[in-house]
């Protein structure tokens, strides 16, 4: 970091000591690190999806349309999602999630919560990963000295779904399966697809019948991911958090996608603080902020709060 960033880095620091109520708004960017290639977005990915517009598949009517195009789009998503392992970014919002660590660089901090709109799970793996640690070592009597972590309630809310949810569409049952390939028949088409340079021209067309079936009863089943033309997860609980907040970091996302763009907004009119951490922030998301650092957030996050490396 430059002297400049360092001493910016001060005076977050210092307003972050003095938080009674975090809040981060994290985006893709968080996650940007977590794999060699990358996590595809909408917009890109590898072979079918280099030949098709992909932000037309996630909508439930392209999924009446043509649920096995879909569900090739998000299987193929899953493959690479499940490829990747949280960065250290996702290590350092997952420590401001247990008190104990918490305090260390916001002592007077009261709750925590992650808004995230990535679907791909990592920041909860995180979190995992952070508690195992802790309680590793930890006899199943209870009797050890240590105490046991505790995590702030529901302190991530992912707001557009879950990548490996699978949503029934008739009874709405859901259930995580991290399980590859779902169905024969997509683990097929996967095949076919990495085989094939043109497989874009060259849609394959799976029977309903052998596309993911509800556990429970048997119906067709969906990603449990939140698509265009649907409301967002937990909008009530958000707006209570981001009412109360008085300090907003925003890690990897830009003031394009509503409603999470007016988040900090609200936070800062409200008197709150803003910090924000991206690689390109626009003019718009820089003006809004109090505190601006430029550069991928799993080197920014580290540099700036060591105590939760």
């Amino acid at each position: 970091m430059t002297m400049s960033t360092v001493e910016h880095a001060g005076a977050f620091r210092d307003a972050l000591r003095s938080s009674k109520h975090i809040v981060v708004i994290a985006g893709a960017g968080l996650s940007a690190a977590s794999a060699s290639k990358g996590i595809p977005t909408y917009h890109d990915g590898g072979g079918l999806w280099r030949t098709l517009d992909a932000t037309a598949l996630a909508s439930p009517e392209a999924f009446r349309e043509n649920p096995s195009l879909v569900w090739q789009f998000y299987h193929y998503r899953r493959n690479k999602a499940l490829e990747a392992k949280p960065n250290a970014a996702h290590g350092v919002v997952a420590k401001m999630s247990v008190p104990q660590y918490l305090e260390t660089v916001a002592p007077g901090a009261q709750s925590f919560h992650l808004i995230t709109q990535n679907i791909d799970r990592l920041s909860a793996d995180a979190l995992q990963a952070v508690v195992r640690s802790m309680t590793s070592g930890l006899p199943n009597s209870g009797q050890s000295t240590r105490a046991k972590p505790i995590v702030y309630k529901n302190s991530i809310l992912e707001m557009h779904g879950r990548l490996f949810d699978l949503q029934c569409t008739q009874c709405k049952y859901c259930v995580e399966d991290r399980s590859t390939p779902l169905t024969p028949a997509l683990g097929v088409a996967d095949a076919d697809l990495l085989t094939y340079q043109d497989a874009g021209t060259k849609p394959i067309n799976i029977p309903e019948e052998q596309l993911p079936r509800c556990a429970k009863c048997g119906a067709l089943a969906r990603p449990g991911v939140v698509w265009f033309n649907e409301r967002p997860l937990y909008l009530d609980e958000i707006n209570s958090i981001v009412y109360k907040a008085d300090m907003c970091l925003v890690i990897g996302t830009s003031s394009q996608v509503r409603p999470a763009s007016t988040y900090a907004y609200r936070v800062r009119r409200r008197g709150g603080k803003v910090a924000l951490f991206n690689m390109d922030p626009s003019e718009k998301d820089i003006a809004g902020a109090d505190f601006v650092f430029k550069g991928p957030c799993e080197v920014l996050l580290p540099a700036i709060l060591p105590e939760l490396q």
